[in-house]
Order: C-alpha cells, then structure tokens, then sequence
C-alpha cells in the first residue's frame, strides 16, 4: 500500500472524464498505477466531491450506479475520515497559508493520514505544506 501519497479529488474525477484531454490520460494513469500498487490516501471529502462531480459537473456525467460502483471499489484503499479534530486543524492551515477552506481540509485529511505528498492541481506545485509536499502532476 502506497499511503505516503494522498491523491486529491481532480486527479481522481480527471480519471473518469474522458473529455479532460492530457488530463484524463495523465490521471488515469495515476489512478490505475495506485491501484497496482494498492492504493493511495483519500479521504471521505474526496469521494463525496468525486461522486457530486462526476455525476454532475462534468461535460459527460457518468450514471450514477456507475459512480457508485467505482466508490465501492475505492474501499480498499485507505481512506481518511473527517471528523471535528480534522476539521479544525484545517481552519489552522487555512489561517496559516490563507487556503480556501476545502483545500485546507485535503492538507489536514493528508496530514491526519501521515501522507508525505499530495498530488493535485489545486496548491503550488513544490510547495511543502504542513510538512507535506504538493505535487502537481500536470505541470
């Protein structure tokens, strides 16, 4: 299990809509790569954006017993729950580095699942945060 790296909610939706462009296939092959390797950390933010989004917001949502299943098979990877000691270390992190506070939650989820990197498009790529490394893997 590769729980070192904590994947944010676009490279997963990235995955599933095929009409990101290099996107889609750089997060597919993220995605299908965590899954030979057992997985990475999510957390229950995660996967609710993930099915809001990729039911609704992007240009071809998927059925939504299709999103449920691709959730169910995200069970086996570890997933990080969201409770008020997560929650408010988030808003610590977001007075620190002025965040918007659901970016701040992904931080603190990370740092509550001891992640030491955090792939997503939505912090500064290389930026150490809360001793966590940002990776954006679209750059």
């Amino acid at each position: 299990m590769n729980a070192d790296v904590f994947l944010d909610t676009n490279i997963l939706i990235y995955a599933y809509d095929s009409e990101a462009g290099k996107k889609h296939q750089t997060a597919k092959d993220i995605v299908y790569g965590y899954w030979e390797s057992g997985g990475a950390l999510i957390s229950t933010q995660v996967i609710q954006e993930f099915y809001v989004n990729v039911t609704h917001k992007i240009p071809s949502p998927l059925p939504k017993p299709i999103a449920r299943s691709i959730i169910e098979q995200y069970r086996v990877w570890p997933v990080v729950g969201i409770g008020m000691d997560t929650i408010l270390r988030s808003t610590e992190i977001q007075e620190r580095y002025e965040f918007s506070f659901w970016d701040s939650l992904i931080v603190s989820a990370a740092e509550k699942g001891k992640a030491k990197y955090i792939l997503t498009e939505d912090l500064s790529h290389d930026q150490l945060v809360a001793g966590i490394k940002i990776h954006n893997p679209f750059n």
